[in-house]
């Protein structure tokens, strides 16, 4: 691409080079993760100082449209996904309705006694035995949640699905059980080895951690989640209404 700046131009120099900036990166090269001309480079093809230069960049840098890693460049930022409170759905239906194809990358099935809390949530006696199902998902090339999930006995799940479906799709057309209600915990935390080679960052990275409480129609519960994100990847929205 020819970068051009209009030094007889109205239009202030940083100004022009933000725009300049915002035509590179939409080409395929910089959206598939390669990195920016470093600024000296870039400031000299353009002909203007350093300090022009950052205050374009800074700019797109702000609208989460670039990241900037010290030691190692600028490139163009990966599109976040989100997720709203209000309307909640799968995962996998939530990337659907985005025209995402979702991948998933791990896949592991076992029956465990669970964790007193959990056996708690689920009114369960000791050392009853719930299917747990661990997931690394994302898109392409780009694992960017790690799901963990246990399912009271009662839903029927045996560990044989196709869980490559819509999770709640499975429940509702082959068990007749219908997701009504979810109540979610938010926080941010710092990666853990394990879930830091899982999304491939490193550890003591920020991780998004939701967890999630789902009920049936009648107020049982039927599904205990955890899910870790890449907190670069993912964005939560809330909804509000005042009454």
């Amino acid at each position: 691409m020819d970068l051009q700046i209009n030094h007889k131009s109205a239009i202030p120099l940083h100004m022009q080079a933000e725009m300049l900036l915002r035509e590179l990166i939409k080409s395929p090269e910089y959206q598939n993760g390669k990195l920016l001309p470093n600024e000296v480079e870039l400031a000299k093809r353009l002909a203007i100082s350093r300090t022009t230069l950052r205050l374009a960049i800074n700019k797109l840098v702000y609208e989460e449209l670039l990241v900037r890693k010290k030691g190692v460049g600028t490139k163009v930022a990966s599109p976040k996904f989100s997720s709203k409170s209000k309307n909640w759905l799968s995962f996998s239906q939530e990337m659907k309705n985005r025209g995402i194809e979702v991948k998933n990358f791990e896949l592991h099935v076992s029956w465990v006694v669970p964790e007193e809390h959990i056996a708690d949530f689920f009114e369960l006696k000791e050392n009853r035995k719930v299917l747990k199902l661990e997931r690394l998902r994302g898109k392409k090339d780009d694992p960017f949640v790690y799901f963990i999930s246990y399912f009271h006995p009662r839903v029927g799940l045996t560990g044989e699905e196709d869980f490559k479906r819509p999770l709640y799709e499975i429940l509702e057309q082959d068990y007749l059980i219908i997701a009504d209600l979810s109540q979610e915990e938010i926080n941010a935390k710092a990666a853990t080895k394990f879930i830091a080679d899982k999304l491939e960052i490193t550890q003591g990275d920020p991780i998004l951690f939701r967890k999630r409480f789902v009920f049936d129609q009648a107020g049982r519960p039927i599904e205990y989640n955890l899910g870790y994100y890449k907190a670069d990847s993912f964005t939560f929205t809330v909804e509000s209404r005042r009454d």
